[in-house]
């Protein structure tokens, strides 16, 4: 299995960390579910098993391997050369994020009420 940055590694991370964390409660309910229904539904309940181990693309270890490279991607950078691999923190953006740039000013005083209430929209 290759890496999705083009490296050789196995990579288990996922395209965000939402998504991430979603399958690993899928995964993680179904293995815990799995063992903790056996008394009532007998070998029946063994059948979440497998959808816990494909939901964290095999054993929790995998998973947590996933979160970390999820987490990283991005921040980290791998260069390779004469036979040696070195990895270092990739420059940060100049700019801004551009849904920062939207965002109105961080002033409590311009946008609460006359209550101490929101007056945005939806809030």
């Amino acid at each position: 299995m290759s890496g999705k940055d083009g490296g050789t590694g196995p990579d288990f991370s996922s395209s965000s960390l939402p998504r991430h964390l979603a399958r690993g409660a899928v995964g993680f309910g179904g293995l815990i579910a799995s063992i903790a229904l056996v008394p009532s539904l007998g070998p029946l309940a063994l059948l979440l098993l497998p959808i816990g181990v494909l939901a964290l693309r095999g054993c929790p270890m995998c998973w947590t391997i996933g979160l970390l490279q999820t987490l990283s991607r991005g921040r980290l950078r791998r260069s390779c050369e004469g036979g040696t691999c070195e990895l270092s923190v990739a420059p940060r953006p100049t700019g801004r994020h551009p849904a920062a740039r939207s965002r109105p000013a961080a002033d409590p005083v311009s946008w609460l009420g006359a209550k101490g209430q929101s007056s945005r929209a939806g809030e």
